[in-house]
């Protein structure tokens, strides 16, 4: 929707006038016209929602006002930059009629926390200004209709980036590691079981995270009551997609006749680690289970703002289904075809990604993952929408663009690739 200017504003220029400021062409200010903003539409949220695996990352302006571009691999993770905003990010892929200017806010690792308060407010955040101010501003020359929200996967609960990092290490530790070795050397600190859903998120984890996110959420409706004059726009809840298929494809359920269920099974590791999919066949289903109570979070919290706030336009985009066919160790010859990116690590802050591990040591191994834990950035990648990835998803937002006011959509992909979208 169009806004016009406040009759302040035009007051003011009528004042100008008076006072004999000049203006353009030279002559004595004149009374403008009320002049419709441009339309935009605003991410806010996550690294789901941000573009994170999707690359060509923008420059990100940090709390002091600088835009930080690319600084180095061993550079602090707090940089603003490594919010990771895409060009190739859903709101800029997506069909939205109307729409003029696009603005990517979100950030990597955001927190519902980082919507009201700077995220270098708490531990681990980085150098950005809260999205609300961010927000105000962008309404501040533009007219705000489309807001695109992906919020509640990393909370004070749980993050998914240590989900994702929990199951994979443990794959990792179990494929590489021999039982004696694990009680003799290691004392047993690096757990080899497969995950479980409790290892995930409990009940009370996802109760305490569907508040927060709720509590966000309500500041972001807020906040567009404030800044969007005409008081017309949709807010577009984004649910989550796993990177990982309910079973991996059968090239990669054993190697050398060893199986993940045996103890050492380093050709396996390795297969799967090249293919993207570093994690137990017992460890899919906690994983789906904890995005689809990802999923409930998110349309839980609609529900709650749609009882408080009956003629707020929020509406729910279920994704989960979005990537069916397409994800990772789906399908042979993954992670080509894939819609999302594999887990990727360096060895040391190189820029090199290390693509295989055929042949490695259990010494190199625990290197190389020491650099995720040291230099987080150099694996923040692993397990998030790829461009193609984003371009799906970029469709199922014109799809809940286009759908009735405070819809709940379903965006899901069929066998032959193509979207329904309901």
């Amino acid at each position: 929707m169009r806004r016009l200017l406040p009759r302040a504003a035009a007051v003011a220029v009528l004042l100008a006038g008076a006072a004999g400021i000049q203006v353009a062409h030279g002559g004595p200010a004149q009374a403008a016209l009320p002049t419709a903003l441009p339309t935009a539409a605003v991410a806010l949220g996550d690294s789901f929602v941000s573009g994170e695996g999707a690359g060509d990352y923008q420059p990100v302006v940090d709390t002091a006002g600088t835009a930080q571009g690319f600084p180095g691999w061993s550079a602090p993770n707090s940089n603003a930059y490594f919010c990771h905003r895409s060009a190739n990010a859903s709101v800029f892929a997506a069909s939205l009629p109307g729409i003029q200017q696009r603005f990517n806010l979100a950030c990597s690792g955001a927190q519902p926390a980082d919507i009201a308060s700077p995220s270098n407010a708490r531990p681990e955040g980085r150098a950005v200004a809260a999205q609300l101010d961010q927000l105000r501003a962008v309404a501040q020359t533009h007219d705000i209709d489309v807001v695109l929200v992906g919020l509640g996967s990393n909370n004070s609960q749980f993050t998914f980036g240590d989900v994702a990092t929990l199951c994979a290490n443990r794959f990792i530790a179990d494929a590489w590691t021999g039982w004696w070795e694990f009680w003799a050397y290691l004392n047993g600190e690096v757990p080899q079981k497969p995950c479980t859903a409790a290892d995930l998120a409990t009940d009370a984890e996802v109760g305490t995270a569907t508040a927060e996110t709720t509590a966000a959420l309500r500041q972001i409706l807020d906040t567009l009551d404030q800044v969007d004059a005409d008081g017309a726009h949709q807010v577009i809840l984004q649910t989550y997609t796993n990177p990982l298929p309910p079973d991996l494809a059968e090239p990669y359920h054993e190697e050398d006749g060893r199986t993940d269920t045996r103890d050492k099974f380093r050709a396996l590791g390795a297969e799967r680690y090249a293919a993207g999919c570093p994690i137990h066949r017992a460890s899919l289903a906690p994983g789906h289970e904890f995005s689809q109570n990802l999923g409930t979070l998110v349309r839980n919290a609609q529900a709650t703002l749609a009882a408080e706030r009956p003629a707020a336009d929020v509406r729910v985009l279920d994704v989960q289904q979005a990537f069916d066919g397409a994800r990772l160790c789906e399908n042979p010859g993954s992670p080509a075809g894939a819609l999302a990116t594999p887990i990727r690590v360096q060895d040391g802050p190189s820029g090199t990604f290390i693509t295989s591990l055929s042949g490695w040591d259990k010494i190199g191994i625990q290197r190389a993952a020491n650099t995720c834990v040291t230099y987080f950035q150099t694996c923040q990648e692993s397990w998030h929408p790829n461009a193609a990835g984003h371009a799906v998803l970029g469709q199922c937002l014109a799809g809940a663009s286009a759908a009735a006011p405070r819809s709940v959509v379903t965006c899901a992909r069929e066998a032959d690739g193509t979207l329904t979208i309901s």
